[in-house]
């Protein structure tokens, strides 16, 4: 594998939120990452319909989509920081990743994906994070193990501007990208290898 410049990497949040500490968390990435891993926003969930077979069947795969799925297929990784909704996924993010299993050329296919998840109770999400692991697998996504993040409650630990301010989460999420940032070098080397 020839030496890369950097690991460029799309994060996602679950929440459409304007405040959300889902989306205060992926913003603290670059400055808790390896000097070379470049993170990239992704669309909101919010801005993609409702997934309807006829409306694939008639109109083709929304330009949003299609545009996302580009993107995704350009990275090197994936970053998804979410809520939990009732025990579970967001019905926002599960709609963009039922589109996304739909496209041609999966995007999502073989690609690392990293999951972390905040909340505003003591849990941050950790029922949340089960379940997108298992939707991920079904689109045969390579999700990183561990170490896991789930941090709350979020008041604690972000601050009224929506920094992440609390010292041991900081070390947990750094811990956690090094981990990754190894993660995806092998995976990128596997792939190299298979083509």
């Amino acid at each position: 594998m020839k030496k890369r410049e950097n690991i460029r990497v799309v994060t996602v949040s679950g929440s459409v939120r304007k405040d959300s500490y889902n989306t205060a968390l992926l913003r603290a990435l670059p400055g808790l990452a390896t000097g070379d891993m470049q993170f990239v926003d992704g669309i909101s969930p919010a801005d993609v319909p409702i997934y309807d077979h006829d409306l694939e069947r008639i109109s083709g795969f929304p330009q949003v989509i299609m545009n996302f799925a580009q993107a995704i297929r350009e990275a090197d990784a994936l970053v998804i920081a979410s809520p939990e909704y009732n025990y579970s996924i967001p019905g926002g993010l599960k709609n963009m990743l039922d589109w996304l299993s739909r496209v041609p050329d999966p995007p999502l296919a073989h690609k690392p994906v990293l999951l972390q998840s905040v909340s505003g109770g003591a849990f941050g999400g950790v029922r949340m994070q089960p379940h997108l692991r298992q939707v991920l697998v079904a689109l045969n996504a390579r999700v990183f193990a561990k170490p896991e993040v789930f941090i709350g409650p979020a008041s604690q630990r972000f601050d009224e501007a929506g920094l992440l301010t609390d010292r041991n989460t900081r070390e947990i999420v750094r811990t956690q990208l090094e981990e990754f940032h190894g993660f995806v070098l092998d995976q990128l080397r596997l792939s190299a290898r298979a083509n």
